[in-house]
């Protein structure tokens, strides 16, 4: 019998789990896919926003300036990777100057400071390759952090202060009986006083199992385009465009490792799992970014992929208690889910506290150490250097595993005794970056295989990409035919 029952791995569900191990309560993540953040998580901006274009008076607007102001001690606690490099809001005539002015005024009413418009020598200044613009709108706390790297975080800490994670686990019922709720899954039943609702596009589906109808989610896919690591330098800030009546345009931003990011565009899809991507879509969207940095270099072009966001009819975030009692929802959570996330825990912590006492952890432990250490261009290795240690016995903990970002044995091996078994190179590859680098995985994937099959004592033919029971890998358009325009 659990205390509370949290189902999805994602970013929301993990910031629940961290802030609910800081008390003596039975807390266990229901996931589906065979690790944490698996969904839309990995597959976003990865921006903390500002917390000024959030609609004042919508949970978005309460929580996303809420939330933000909670990154710095989280990271300095959990070591993920945040950097506030401030974000602009590009106007290209008169009317988007006044559209800016709009922005200012409800960020104010969010309790935003320090926003300000910014003239074109000034955005020329701190901005050198922006575009045309006459203008923008520059707030300073915005910032950028990997967001994969920052679930993973809060569920290894969580891991570490007793919450339990059960994966490759699909809801398919939920019944209430006696103020118990028994959560059927594909793996067997779990028993639980609460329930917290936090599965992203399936959000619907489970309030659905034990409540009447009142939402759905409306998938919308998202595509973006990664350019290689260091081209990041192209831009100082988070560069947005400004919303008109065609749309809100896309971004150009810095990845925290120092790669270039531009998208997303808005498609309302029917399939809540298509993550393919479409060459048309792609070229539609650089065309879009070269508006606010033009002359990007299509060669630069490592990866390109899609997400999909979780959209509510309601179009706003739901929290709440439902109408079954002890069960919580947690749905519709789109952008500025990341930056809302810990403002969001700490609100369904004070809704379970209505419900059940919560003693305090007292040995509740809130750091956990990197895995990840950031590398500029100055700690790279020579590639003489990096030959080298290719070549040492596979048994060498120094020997470098992935020569694109220079990723030791070591660091994969560290990355597999967190908490979670990991039998998928993408969930290597989110945790020490091995697999991101130009190449793409090509030359170090069979390695990292080897790897995770000798630690679970496995067969390298059962470590996938993606994790057992991911399916396929979604059609992605071929990087050649990008970089050849």
């Amino acid at each position: 019998m659990y205390d509370i029952a949290i189902i999805g791995g994602g970013v929301i569900g993990c910031s629940i789990a961290r802030e609910l191990s800081k008390y003596k309560i039975k807390t266990i993540v229901i996931e589906k896919d065979s690790d944490v953040s698996c969904g839309a998580t990995k597959a976003n901006s990865g921006i903390v926003h500002g917390g000024y274009d959030a609609k004042h008076g919508t949970k978005k607007g309460y929580f996303s300036h809420r939330g933000n102001i909670l990154f710095d001690q989280l990271n300095e606690e959990l070591n993920f990777g945040f950097e506030k490099i401030g974000s602009l809001v590009l106007a290209f005539d008169n009317e988007e100057i006044k559209t800016l002015s709009k922005i200012i005024e409800n960020g104010k009413k969010n309790n935003v400071e320090n926003l300000k418009i910014i003239d074109r020598e000034k955005l020329l200044e701190i901005e050198p390759n922006i575009g045309e613009a006459i203008g923008a709108l520059y707030c300073k706390e915005a910032g950028i952090v990997s967001p994969y790297e920052y679930c993973i975080a809060l569920a290894e800490n969580a891991i570490s202060n007793n919450v339990e994670f059960k994966f490759n686990s699909n809801v398919e019922n939920i019944e209430k009986t006696n103020d118990i709720y028994t959560i059927k899954t594909n793996l067997g039943e779990i028993n639980s006083k609460i329930v917290i609702n936090a599965a992203g596009v399936n959000s619907d589906v489970v309030s659905n199992m034990i409540n009447e109808e009142y939402f759905h989610i409306i998938p919308r896919k998202g595509e973006y385009l990664v350019y290689a690591k260091g081209y990041g330098d192209k831009v100082k800030h988070v560069v947005f465009q400004c919303p008109n009546e065609k749309g809100k345009g896309v971004l150009v931003t810095p990845t925290y490792h120092n790669n270039l990011m531009v998208g997303p565009d808005a498609q309302i899809m029917d399939d809540k799992y298509d993550t393919s991507t479409n060459i048309e879509n792609l070229f539609e969207i650089i065309e879009k970014a070269e508006k606010s940095i033009p002359n990007l270099e299509n060669k630069k072009i490592i990866r390109n992929f899609a997400g999909t966001r979780a959209t509510s009819s309601l179009h706003d975030f739901i929290i709440e208690e439902t109408k079954s009692k002890n069960f919580i929802n947690v749905a519709g959570i789109e952008s500025p889910g990341i930056t809302s996330s810990p403002a969001i825990a700490q609100y369904v912590r004070e809704l379970v506290e209505n419900i059940i006492e919560l003693p305090k952890n007292e040995k509740f432990n809130p750091n956990r150490k990197p895995n990840i250490i950031k590398k500029s261009e100055d700690d790279m290795l020579p590639m003489k250097v990096v030959n080298e240690l290719i070549n040492l016995d596979e048994n060498d903990p120094e020997r470098i595993v992935c020569r694109c970002e220079q990723v030791r044995q070591k660091d994969i091996l560290e990355a597999l005794n967190r908490g979670i078994k990991i039998t998928s190179t993408d969930g290597i590859k989110r945790r020490t970056r091995a697999g991101m680098g130009i190449c793409q995985g090509k030359f170090c994937e069979p390695r990292v295989k080897k790897i995770i099959a000798k630690r679970y004592n496995m067969k390298e033919e059962d470590i996938t990409t993606r994790g057992i029971g991911s399916g396929s890998e979604p059609n992605r358009v071929e990087i050649m035919k990008l970089r050849k325009k």
